[in-house]
């Protein structure tokens, strides 16, 4: 499980130090306020890109790990719905647009980031996910950092272009996911011949349908924050708010590569985090790895905090009064994970349901209550803190009952 993991980090490992770049690089090339409107467009992006085949990618990657001679059938079906589901997708798509974006980003560059994140982005971790499944861990590794280089490189010719607005940007964010998409599907996915069998297919499309509701429900709850802050804050603020929790966001990639292995393992094994100490062992290292992570990195910024930029310097001095928020958030998402690895679909989604209620009326309520950035940023701490709470009764509760069989 350690050589796994370790193969399975040196992705992750790879892609912290691109994202960083293509991070630092992207936040002082736009302006602080198209940075935000990409950051929020972005972030939506990937909520709407689970409309995706109907969440289809489930029962490919449950394929992948225990019938891995099936890939081929299940490839087919993640193609049929995902031709199936485009009508969905403009649909959700429009309605976001409209009632986030209209006033702040022209239509044809959220349009570009939609497609983007949806139609490039979402199949080539559909190849990186299959990878895993088979636990060829090197290979998904590679398009995992090649995925984020090929950003990085995008963000540096955007340096260099003449234009620097946000259509420029928007298009050239296409040509690198394109690129990627090509590279992983042209060289990296199993090569089996596809066969269409509708039959299996509805066996599995309620857990898969549960599953993209609750990927939606999930990246809702954790992109609500910045939608909120786009809609009640203005596009500035939404920019410094970007800058933070993007850098928040670093701290949870070596954390995913762990939970995506123990759900593997879950998936053959579900009970084997049965014990209370095994539990809370594994949520107090995810804790402490989050809070030490942002805490050098707050550290970092407050002796040097031009190092990441002119742009990044006006949100330094507020990283540390996220302290709290990394862990609290990883910890979020690894329950959710507990309950895929068991089979508890259609539970997960209800708890994913009840989060984003919950963080969206806290949210609001912060954001009317306080102007001040460093005083919103505080108090998502409590936002988190409440998150956390419900979703741990919620979880430990769910996992009394039966792992199923999916």
């Amino acid at each position: 499980m350690l050589r796994d993991y370790f193969a399975a980090i040196s992705g992750s490992a790879g892609r912290l130090v691109f994202s960083l770049a293509y991070f630092v690089v992207l936040a002082n090339a736009l302006s602080i306020s198209d940075f935000g409107l990409f950051a929020t467009a972005s972030a939506a992006g990937v909520m709407l890109s689970r409309i995706l085949a109907f969440g289809f990618i489930a029962p490919l990657y449950r394929i992948a790990t225990v019938k891995p001679r099936l890939i081929g059938t299940y490839t087919a079906g993640f193609l049929l719905m995902s031709l199936i589901s485009l009508p969905l997708l403009a649909v959700a798509s429009l309605a976001v647009y409209l009632l986030f974006f209209r006033g702040d980003m022209a239509a044809s560059a959220f349009a570009v980031v939609v497609v983007t994140e949806a139609l490039l982005w979402r199949p080539t971790e559909a190849v990186i996910i299959v990878n895993n499944g088979l636990n060829r861990f090197a290979p998904a590794a590679f398009l995992t950092i090649l995925g984020t280089a090929f950003r990085a490189l995008a963000a540096g010719l955007f340096v260099l272009s003449p234009t620097r607005d946000l259509w420029t940007w928007t298009l050239l964010y296409l040509a690198a996911n394109a690129l990627s998409l090509a590279i992983a599907a042209g060289f990296f996915y199993p090569r089996q011949r596809l066969k269409l069998q509708p039959s299996l297919y509805r066996q599995r499309l309620a857990d898969a349908v549960y599953v993209a509701i609750a990927e939606v429900l999930f990246y809702l709850q954790s992109e609500l924050d910045k939608l909120l802050v786009l809609a009640l804050g203005g596009a500035r603020l939404a920019g410094i708010y970007s800058i933070i929790m993007r850098l928040v966001d670093l701290t949870a990639i070596p954390i995913r590569t762990f939970s995506m292995l123990l759900v593997q393992k879950m998936m053959r094994a579900p009970d084997m985090i049965a014990r209370l100490r095994v539990r809370f062992g594994i949520e107090a290292g995810i804790f402490a790895v989050s809070t030490l992570a942002i805490l050098a990195l707050a550290v970092l910024l407050h002796f040097y905090p031009t190092i990441l930029g002119r742009n990044v310097a006006e949100a330094a001095p507020l990283v540390i009064l996220a302290l709290c928020i990394p862990g609290l958030r990883n910890l979020v998402e690894y329950q959710a994970e507990l309950l895929f690895a068991r089979g508890q679909t259609f539970l997960r989604a209800l708890n994913l349901a009840l989060l984003t209620l919950v963080k969206g009326a806290l949210l609001a309520f912060v954001l009317k209550r306080y102007a001040e950035t460093g005083d919103i940023v505080l108090a998502l701490n409590w936002v988190f803190v409440t998150m956390y709470v419900v979703s741990l009764i919620f979880t430990y509760s769910v996992l009394r009952l039966p792992a199923k069989r999916v």
